[in-house]
Protein backbone atom coordinates (compact mmCIF):
# COMPACT_ATOMS: atom_id res chain seq x y z
CA UNK A 1 0.00 0.00 0.00
CA UNK A 2 1.21 3.40 -0.94
CA UNK A 3 2.03 5.96 1.74
CA UNK A 4 -0.98 8.28 2.43
CA UNK A 5 -0.75 11.71 0.75
CA UNK A 6 -3.05 14.31 3.05
CA UNK A 7 -2.65 17.90 3.93
CA UNK A 8 -2.96 17.02 7.60
CA UNK A 9 -1.41 21.01 9.00
CA UNK A 10 -0.83 24.23 7.48
CA UNK A 11 1.34 24.87 4.53
CA UNK A 12 1.39 27.29 1.55
CA UNK A 13 0.43 24.52 -1.17
CA UNK A 14 0.23 27.25 -3.80
CA UNK A 15 3.96 28.71 -2.36
CA UNK A 16 5.34 25.06 -2.42
CA UNK A 17 3.81 22.93 -5.51
CA UNK A 18 4.33 24.18 -9.13
CA UNK A 19 1.67 21.96 -10.51
CA UNK A 20 -1.18 22.56 -7.97
CA UNK A 21 -0.66 26.48 -8.45
CA UNK A 22 -0.17 25.51 -12.02
CA UNK A 23 -4.09 23.80 -12.24
CA UNK A 24 -5.02 26.57 -9.70
CA UNK A 25 -4.25 29.64 -12.03
CA UNK A 26 -4.97 27.73 -14.95
CA UNK A 27 -8.49 27.09 -13.28
CA UNK A 28 -8.91 30.98 -12.76
CA UNK A 29 -7.76 32.28 -16.14
CA UNK A 30 -10.17 30.22 -18.03
CA UNK A 31 -12.46 31.34 -15.70
CA UNK A 32 -11.78 35.25 -16.20
CA UNK A 33 -11.05 35.36 -19.73
CA UNK A 34 -14.17 33.52 -21.02
CA UNK A 35 -11.82 30.32 -21.37
CA UNK A 36 -8.25 29.14 -22.28
CA UNK A 37 -8.22 29.80 -26.48
CA UNK A 38 -7.40 26.34 -28.31
CA UNK A 39 -5.92 26.14 -31.50
CA UNK A 40 -7.29 24.49 -34.74
CA UNK A 41 -4.99 20.91 -33.55
CA UNK A 42 -6.60 21.10 -30.33
CA UNK A 43 -3.49 22.56 -28.20
CA UNK A 44 -3.72 25.47 -25.79
CA UNK A 45 -2.99 28.83 -27.57
CA UNK A 46 0.29 30.48 -27.48
CA UNK A 47 -1.32 33.67 -26.00
CA UNK A 48 -2.02 31.32 -22.99
CA UNK A 49 1.51 29.67 -22.95
CA UNK A 50 3.27 32.91 -23.09
CA UNK A 51 1.35 33.95 -19.76
CA UNK A 52 1.57 30.75 -18.12
CA UNK A 53 5.05 30.70 -18.23
CA UNK A 54 5.25 33.81 -16.74
CA UNK A 55 2.81 33.35 -13.82
CA UNK A 56 3.48 29.91 -13.06
CA UNK A 57 7.09 30.13 -11.81
CA UNK A 58 7.45 26.41 -12.33
CA UNK A 59 11.15 25.91 -11.29
CA UNK A 60 13.24 25.43 -14.58
CA UNK A 61 10.68 26.40 -17.35
CA UNK A 62 10.09 30.30 -16.38
CA UNK A 63 9.90 32.24 -19.03
CA UNK A 64 13.59 33.50 -19.00
CA UNK A 65 14.45 29.30 -19.51
CA UNK A 66 12.08 28.99 -22.17
CA UNK A 67 12.85 32.12 -24.07
CA UNK A 68 16.17 31.20 -23.97
CA UNK A 69 15.79 28.32 -26.80
CA UNK A 70 12.49 29.71 -28.14
CA UNK A 71 11.55 32.46 -29.63
CA UNK A 72 7.53 32.17 -29.24
CA UNK A 73 6.33 29.43 -26.63
CA UNK A 74 3.42 26.33 -28.09
CA UNK A 75 2.20 24.33 -25.94
CA UNK A 76 4.97 21.62 -26.38
CA UNK A 77 7.67 23.99 -25.48
CA UNK A 78 6.33 24.58 -21.61
CA UNK A 79 6.73 20.85 -20.94
CA UNK A 80 4.54 21.13 -17.65
CA UNK A 81 1.64 22.02 -19.23
CA UNK A 82 1.06 18.25 -20.26
CA UNK A 83 0.65 16.78 -17.07
CA UNK A 84 -1.09 19.84 -16.27
CA UNK A 85 -3.55 19.47 -18.84
CA UNK A 86 -4.30 15.60 -18.50
CA UNK A 87 -5.11 15.90 -15.23
CA UNK A 88 -7.46 18.81 -15.26
CA UNK A 89 -9.37 16.23 -18.08
CA UNK A 90 -9.19 13.58 -15.90
CA UNK A 91 -10.89 15.06 -13.12
CA UNK A 92 -13.03 17.07 -15.72
CA UNK A 93 -12.42 20.55 -13.63
CA UNK A 94 -12.30 21.64 -17.34
CA UNK A 95 -14.77 21.22 -20.39
CA UNK A 96 -14.34 22.30 -24.35
CA UNK A 97 -16.61 24.64 -25.35
CA UNK A 98 -16.42 26.82 -28.78
CA UNK A 99 -12.57 26.63 -29.24
CA UNK A 100 -11.87 27.01 -25.64
CA UNK A 101 -11.41 25.37 -22.40
CA UNK A 102 -13.55 26.23 -19.78
CA UNK A 103 -13.66 25.28 -16.59
CA UNK A 104 -16.41 23.60 -14.96
CA UNK A 105 -18.12 24.02 -11.01
CA UNK A 106 -16.30 21.49 -10.03
CA UNK A 107 -12.72 22.92 -11.06
CA UNK A 108 -13.76 26.22 -9.68
CA UNK A 109 -14.90 25.13 -6.40
CA UNK A 110 -11.03 23.22 -5.98
CA UNK A 111 -9.57 26.59 -7.33
CA UNK A 112 -10.73 28.16 -4.33
CA UNK A 113 -9.56 25.69 -1.92
CA UNK A 114 -5.71 24.63 -2.72
CA UNK A 115 -5.43 22.42 -0.01
CA UNK A 116 -8.86 20.34 -0.96
CA UNK A 117 -7.50 20.56 -4.51
CA UNK A 118 -4.10 19.01 -3.46
CA UNK A 119 -5.20 15.96 -1.87
CA UNK A 120 -7.39 14.88 -4.25
CA UNK A 121 -4.51 15.17 -7.29
CA UNK A 122 -1.43 14.20 -5.32
CA UNK A 123 -2.13 10.78 -5.03
CA UNK A 124 -3.62 10.07 -8.36
CA UNK A 125 -0.71 12.43 -10.05
CA UNK A 126 2.70 10.20 -7.86
CA UNK A 127 0.84 7.28 -7.83
CA UNK A 128 -1.02 6.59 -10.73
CA UNK A 129 0.15 9.01 -13.98
CA UNK A 130 2.38 7.64 -16.17
CA UNK A 131 5.48 10.12 -15.77
CA UNK A 132 7.44 8.87 -18.96
CA UNK A 133 5.85 10.69 -21.94
CA UNK A 134 7.20 8.02 -23.56
CA UNK A 135 5.48 5.28 -21.85
CA UNK A 136 1.77 3.98 -22.58
CA UNK A 137 -0.06 3.26 -19.86
CA UNK A 138 0.40 -0.13 -18.11
CA UNK A 139 4.27 -0.37 -19.94
CA UNK A 140 6.89 -1.02 -17.77
CA UNK A 141 8.82 2.02 -16.72
CA UNK A 142 11.95 0.84 -15.60
CA UNK A 143 12.20 1.88 -12.16
CA UNK A 144 13.02 -0.89 -9.89
CA UNK A 145 11.08 -0.69 -6.33
CA UNK A 146 8.15 1.06 -4.91
CA UNK A 147 6.93 4.41 -4.25
CA UNK A 148 6.52 3.02 -0.14
CA UNK A 149 11.35 2.28 -0.74
CA UNK A 150 11.59 4.97 -2.71
CA UNK A 151 9.65 8.07 -0.16
CA UNK A 152 11.01 6.48 3.42
CA UNK A 153 14.83 6.49 1.32
CA UNK A 154 14.37 9.94 0.28
CA UNK A 155 13.32 10.93 4.35
CA UNK A 156 15.52 9.75 5.56
CA UNK A 157 19.09 11.07 2.63
CA UNK A 158 17.47 14.31 1.84
CA UNK A 159 17.23 15.80 5.45
CA UNK A 160 19.98 17.80 4.96
CA UNK A 161 19.98 18.16 1.59
CA UNK A 162 21.22 15.01 -1.03
CA UNK A 163 22.51 14.87 -4.48
CA UNK A 164 20.78 12.24 -7.09
CA UNK A 165 23.80 10.43 -7.08
CA UNK A 166 23.72 9.64 -3.45
CA UNK A 167 20.45 8.42 -3.63
CA UNK A 168 21.10 6.21 -6.72
CA UNK A 169 24.30 4.66 -5.30
CA UNK A 170 22.04 3.92 -1.83
CA UNK A 171 18.95 2.38 -3.33
CA UNK A 172 20.70 0.41 -6.26
CA UNK A 173 24.27 -0.35 -4.81
CA UNK A 174 25.67 1.72 -8.36
CA UNK A 175 28.25 4.38 -7.48
CA UNK A 176 28.53 7.42 -10.11
CA UNK A 177 32.14 6.87 -12.47
CA UNK A 178 33.34 9.63 -14.93
CA UNK A 179 33.35 6.82 -17.49
CA UNK A 180 30.15 6.50 -19.47
CA UNK A 181 27.75 3.43 -18.58
CA UNK A 182 24.68 3.13 -20.10
CA UNK A 183 23.10 1.00 -17.84
CA UNK A 184 24.15 3.39 -14.87
CA UNK A 185 22.70 6.14 -17.33
CA UNK A 186 19.43 4.61 -17.89
CA UNK A 187 18.70 3.53 -14.33
CA UNK A 188 19.52 7.13 -13.37
CA UNK A 189 17.21 8.53 -16.23
CA UNK A 190 14.12 6.28 -15.63
CA UNK A 191 14.90 7.30 -11.59
CA UNK A 192 14.67 11.08 -12.21
CA UNK A 193 11.66 10.99 -14.81
CA UNK A 194 9.40 8.43 -12.77
CA UNK A 195 10.41 9.92 -8.82
CA UNK A 196 12.27 13.09 -8.85
CA UNK A 197 11.05 15.10 -11.03
CA UNK A 198 6.81 14.22 -10.28
CA UNK A 199 8.09 14.79 -6.65
CA UNK A 200 9.96 18.02 -7.10
CA UNK A 201 6.33 19.32 -9.54
CA UNK A 202 4.02 17.74 -7.33
CA UNK A 203 5.99 20.22 -4.49
CA UNK A 204 7.38 17.54 -1.96
CA UNK A 205 11.38 18.36 -3.47
CA UNK A 206 13.27 21.26 -4.20
CA UNK A 207 16.32 21.46 -5.91
CA UNK A 208 18.86 23.85 -5.55
CA UNK A 209 21.13 24.29 -8.33
CA UNK A 210 24.73 23.77 -8.41
CA UNK A 211 26.50 27.41 -8.73
CA UNK A 212 27.57 28.06 -12.38
CA UNK A 213 26.71 24.68 -13.82
CA UNK A 214 23.14 25.21 -15.45
CA UNK A 215 23.28 21.65 -16.96
CA UNK A 216 24.56 19.57 -13.69
CA UNK A 217 22.11 18.12 -11.06
CA UNK A 218 21.96 20.14 -7.90
CA UNK A 219 21.00 19.41 -4.35
CA UNK A 220 17.87 18.24 -3.41
CA UNK A 221 15.72 19.26 -0.17
CA UNK A 222 12.54 18.52 1.37
CA UNK A 223 10.09 21.44 1.35
CA UNK A 224 7.40 22.12 4.28
CA UNK A 225 4.92 19.95 1.74
CA UNK A 226 6.74 16.97 2.76
CA UNK A 227 6.09 16.57 6.46
CA UNK A 228 2.87 18.49 5.37
CA UNK A 229 1.58 15.53 3.73
CA UNK A 230 2.99 12.34 3.99
CA UNK A 231 2.84 9.30 6.16
CA UNK A 232 6.12 7.40 6.67
CA UNK A 233 7.16 4.85 8.66
CA UNK A 234 10.74 5.94 10.52
CA UNK A 235 12.45 2.98 9.87
CA UNK A 236 15.43 1.90 7.58
CA UNK A 237 14.50 1.32 4.24
CA UNK A 238 15.49 -1.62 2.24
CA UNK A 239 18.42 -1.53 -0.55
CA UNK A 240 17.75 -2.52 -3.68
CA UNK A 241 20.14 -4.45 -5.86
CA UNK A 242 19.91 -4.35 -9.62
CA UNK A 243 21.56 -7.20 -11.65
CA UNK A 244 23.83 -5.89 -14.29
Amino acid sequence: MNPTLKIHRDVDVMEHSPLLRGMVLALRYADEHGGIGLTKSDAVNRKFVHWAAAAFRWPGHTSEDLFIVNKVLNEHDFFPLWPLRSLLHHFKLVRRYKGTLRATALGRSLAADPAKFFDMVAPIYLYRFVHDEYMRDGEDQGVQGNWHIFLNLIDTEVRQGCRLERLIETLYGMPANDAYDMHYSNVRSAFTVNVIRPLSWLGLLREEPESGRMLSDGTYYKTPLWSACLHLETRSPPKLRLVH
